[in-house]
């Protein structure tokens, strides 16, 4: 069920957009740019159970997500309840060119967000040009393969189990850190700390969880 937003009723003033980014996992590097990105979602209703869940489908040829809804239930109910109770909306969406972002977290208007984009078939990505850092090694380590560099790109890839707990343990626990800490001031410092933190709750909370 998708809700659209009322521009007339959102309920920033300083911008049109309807939300705003906090943070985002990106597919190059580690350290994430702040981008404003919209969400066109309306807040929720008394009726609505939350979190509202929308799959879009990716492209048949080129991407596909390796999780399903059951498997994201399955993440929220091994965490508190206080840490979840904030998340409006999960957001599957379609692979979007002009978003180079694995998922991100938005909020404004009632709205706190997941978005997760799809994956590539191939189970590989691209981590950059440059030798990968330390910290993105680790950020991927568990997951993926050794990077391997092709032409002038980093390469890593996964197997299909491996790319469903990344999603799971990585990317959604990372943009759940980000709704755990949405009362943070809205800046480059606090985005940093922000960043961090997320990091640390998507690598610090061990799932017990049959995928």
């Amino acid at each position: 069920m998708r809700h659209q937003q009322n521009k007339k009723k959102t309920a920033w003033k300083k911008s049109r957009t309807f939300g705003d980014i906090k943070g985002g996992r990106m597919r190059i590097k580690l350290k994430d740019n702040i981008v404003k990105r919209e969400h066109s979602l309306l807040k929720p209703t008394e009726f609505d159970k939350c979190p509202i869940y929308i799959m879009e489908n990716p492209s048949r040829d080129f991407f596909y997500f390796p999780i399903t809804i059951d498997h994201i239930e399955s993440v929220l109910n091994q965490l508190p309840e206080k840490d979840v109770s904030c998340i409006t909306h999960i957001w599957l969406r379609k692979p979007n060119s002009k978003v180079n972002c694995q998922s991100y977290f938005t909020t404004g208007s009632g709205v706190y967000a997941i978005i997760l984009y799809p994956f590539p078939k191939n189970n590989k990505i691209s981590i950059g040009k440059s030798k990968p850092s330390h910290k993105l090694l680790t950020w991927y380590k568990g997951y993926a393969s050794e990077p391997v560099k092709e032409r002038d790109n980093w390469y890593i890839e996964f197997t299909e189990e491996n790319a469903r707990r990344y999603y799971l343990e990585r990317l959604l626990m990372h943009e759940i850190g980000h709704c755990v800490n949405v009362w943070l001031v809205y800046n480059k410092a606090a985005n940093y700390k922000s960043e961090n933190s997320a990091d640390n709750y998507a690598l610090n909370n061990k799932l017990e969880i049959t995928y």
